[in-house]
């Protein structure tokens, strides 16, 4: 099916308004996303990690149940007139400012055995005047509750408690300190978060405390992550407050608080909250964003144990805020944040107040999600109507300019304006609008390229059209000249190998020996010219200009040579015959382009550099070696470790060349190879200034190391025949090959 230039845009852009529209409902909240969720909660955290200020504040000073506080103290809960003796010791030995509680205490502390006692002055002492009378004495010291409760009187004590947001609770437990106003005059309170019941202290603490303030966090995300928290919660027509604002309110003497609301979508949300001057940003219901200063021991910790003990230092307390709570693992008292999987409740609450002191928390303004719609639609007009009239490459620019745009943007939002801003969202859309526009630019380009294979096909193969249409570079079939690197290979014995074989099996053998080489031909950018019988000819640096093509052809030379080893035992298998390879390579200028006839024309190369290449493959076999190659091709791939062959004159040549047998990488040499490259260095210059004995000698002792190379006892031989038969004086050392 064939769709039109008209039609194929107007798919385009139907896509990208469908997609833009999913993320615009996923960012209103009118069709949740989880993965999408699980991105921007993955960026949300990277982001805060990052932008973390790592400092520790000397305000507030967090009192740890700690496990040395356990061993030393016992488990818990402790009885709670040792609670009131801490009281006693934070407020009058080290002189504390505040003092907030992160736990409860809901139930009535019966560890003194009083109810024994008052159980025993009921029935069976209870006509025993003595135990009565020291009854009504010890009374007071054992209601350890009372102890406690008297610790707390006219002092600024915050206690803590918590909602039940599961199911009602019948009766609730303990009492609920004053609201902080009713709901009825409140027109966004519908919005706040209603739990069912709670957990509360006893009422004779509750009567006695500054305030108390409720320390869960319904607002969990869905991959157990504390991000946000309500500070904020309505029960039954009343307002209360969390443990760090009651403490930031008691802090300040219980100033009131005011509301700041804006109205969206026809309703009034609660933006900010104002106390005593501190500005307080939220969302709809009431939670903020959980700031942490860093990670864990953000704020300093003493134990227990040691206020108790009375050996911490005064000056650690005196004058501070301090919080106190469990950090002992047994107590189960820590959280999964975005800086930690096992963060101390009570430091949360530490966190909280820090950053309300310092008005750094972070907002997601009501209006912000108006803003990232009108983000995801500038990006869907911008990437839909301005990128198809961009190139390929100027799409890319503007396309990695808005990401690094979008997500500088959005980390100077967090960190200089304190906003909370969408990134996953705006990221994913990019990424699938482009995707988009390249998806359907594959089809409008299609038929450019089926233009260039309708035009092309008839001149070139198939895969230079390929090439050529991923390419940017300019592309001709004229001829013309350029310095470029050609490759002859030749299967040897091939003749007699055919007398031997049927014309199927002949054919397979074939088969299998081209088709790895041309593959490693390809991977290596070569380009296949022709296979002439049982011959290969490629060629490196055209139709695509190629910096590298004498060290790509001899690369993929080498990586033949290997594979005809495995070829062998594959061969050897199937009862083949054995088989071998010559490769001749030469670099130099060619002539490249469309040649042939007006009834065939190919694209090939021509030329004396050509023609030596092929003159190179046939001296393989002469010389004993798999790869020849010219002393140009040596000059443009030096990266390889070569061994000299000789200097010879070939057929139809008079310019003598030096010939070379690459032997692998440079990098990859070994002193043993090395040692005998010297020793031949060494022995070819005797050879040529014609100091037999010593050439002799050196060859001689190459022969005993190497008794299979041909090359060493084709100079042996030489050098006896020139002993014999000396040369002329004006002799050059160059060997005359008279036969291809």
């Amino acid at each position: 099916m064939q769709f039109s230039y008209q039609w194929l845009s107007f798919y385009r852009i139907l896509v990208c308004a469908g997609i833009t529209l999913i993320f615009m409902l996923n960012t209103a909240g009118k069709l949740p996303m989880s993965t999408l969720e699980r991105m921007e909660n993955i960026l949300y955290d990277l982001r805060l990690r990052e932008t973390l200020t790592n400092t520790v504040d000397p305000r507030i000073v967090i009192v740890a149940i700690d496990e040395a506080s356990l061993a030393q103290e016992g488990h818990w809960p402790w009885p709670r007139d040792k609670i009131g003796y801490i009281v006693d010791m934070l407020f009058d030995y080290y002189g504390i400012k505040l003092l907030g509680f992160d736990m409860v205490f809901s139930e009535r502390d019966t560890s003194s055995g009083i109810n024994v006692l008052n159980r025993l002055a009921i029935k069976e002492l209870h006509d025993d005047p003595q135990f009565l009378s020291a009854l009504a004495e010890l009374k007071p010291q054992l209601s350890y509750d009372s102890v406690f409760a008297k610790s707390l009187k006219n002092r600024p004590v915050v206690l803590g408690y918590y909602f039940s947001h599961l199911e009602e609770r019948t009766p609730q437990v303990g009492q609920l300190p004053l609201p902080l106003t009713s709901t009825n005059a409140l027109a966004f309170s519908s919005l706040l978060v209603t739990p069912k019941s709670y957990v509360a202290n006893l009422p004779e603490l509750q009567a006695v405390a500054a305030s108390a303030g409720f320390f869960e966090n319904p607002n969990i995300d869905q991959d157990g992550i504390y991000r946000k928290l309500p500070i904020l919660i309505q029960y039954q027509g009343q307002i209360y407050e969390s443990l760090s604002l009651a403490l930031l309110r008691t802090l300040f003497k219980s100033p009131p608080i005011a509301f700041e609301t804006s109205a969206q979508y026809g309703n009034s949300r609660l933006e900010k909250l104002h106390i005593a001057g501190i500005t307080i940003p939220v969302d709809e219901s009431a939670s903020i964003l959980l700031p942490f200063r860093g990670q864990q021991k953000s704020f300093a910790y003493v134990s227990v144990a040691d206020v108790l003990n009375g050996t911490a230092e005064v000056a650690q307390l005196k004058d501070k805020i301090v919080i106190m709570g469990s950090t002992a693992v047994g107590l189960h008292d820590s959280r999964a944040t975005p800086v930690n999987s096992t963060y101390p409740g009570v430091e949360v609450h530490a966190n909280i107040l820090s950053a309300m002191l310092d008005e750094t928390l972070k907002s997601r303004p009501n209006h912000i999600v108006a803003i990232e719609i009108i983000e995801l639609l500038l990006i869907c007009l911008l990437v839909a109507f301005v990128f198809p009239r961009l190139s390929a490459a100027w799409s890319a620019v503007i396309f990695f300019t808005l990401l690094s745009g979008g997500i500088w943007g959005n980390v100077y939002c967090w960190k200089t304006l304190g906003v909370d801003t969408i990134l996953a969202t705006p990221i994913m859309q990019l990424f699938l609008l482009y995707g988009v526009q390249i998806f359907f630019g594959f089809f409008l380009e299609s038929r450019k390229k089926r233009q260039l294979s309708t035009i092309f096909g008839q001149y070139i193969p198939p895969e230079l059209v390929e090439q050529m249409s991923r390419s940017d570079e300019a592309f001709t079939l004229q001829g013309e000249s350029r310095k470029m690197t050609v490759f002859f290979s030749d299967v040897r014995g091939f003749t007699s190998i055919s007398e031997t074989q049927d014309p199927q099996a002949l054919c397979e053998i074939i088969n299998a020996i081209f088709t790895p080489a041309t593959h490693l031909i390809h991977e290596s950018n070569g380009t296949i010219d022709k296979y002439i019988g049982d011959a290969i000819m490629a060629f490196w640096g055209a139709p695509m200009h190629n910096p590298q093509h004498a060290s790509k052809a001899v690369q993929a030379a080498l990586d033949i040579v290997k594979m005809l080893e495995t070829l062998k035992k594959e061969f050897a298998s199937k009862g083949w015959p054995l088989i071998d390879m010559g490769i001749g390579i030469n670099t130099g200028t060619m002539n490249v382009g469309n040649m042939g006839s007006q009834f065939r024309i190919a694209y090939t190369v021509m030329g004396d550099a050509v023609n030596l290449g092929a003159r190179l493959e046939g001296l393989t076999k002469q010389y004993g070696v798999k790869i020849i190659v010219s002393e140009t091709t040596r000059a443009a791939a030096p990266e390889f470790i070569y061994r000299e062959l000789d200097r010879v004159r070939v057929k139809g040549k008079q310019q003598p060349i030096t010939i070379y047998e690459p032997l692998g990488i440079e990098d990859e040499a070994n002193l043993e190879q090395s040692q005998t490259l010297n020793e031949l260095g060494t022995a070819l210059l005797a050879y040529r200034q014609q100091q037999w004995s010593a050439a002799y000698a050196i060859f001689r002792g190459l022969v005993g190391q190497y008794p299979d190379d041909l090359l060493y006892r084709m100079y042996l031989e030489r050098i006896e025949f020139y002993q014999n038969s000396p040369p002329p004086t004006d002799w050059d050392g160059v060997l005359t090959h008279t036969s291809k």
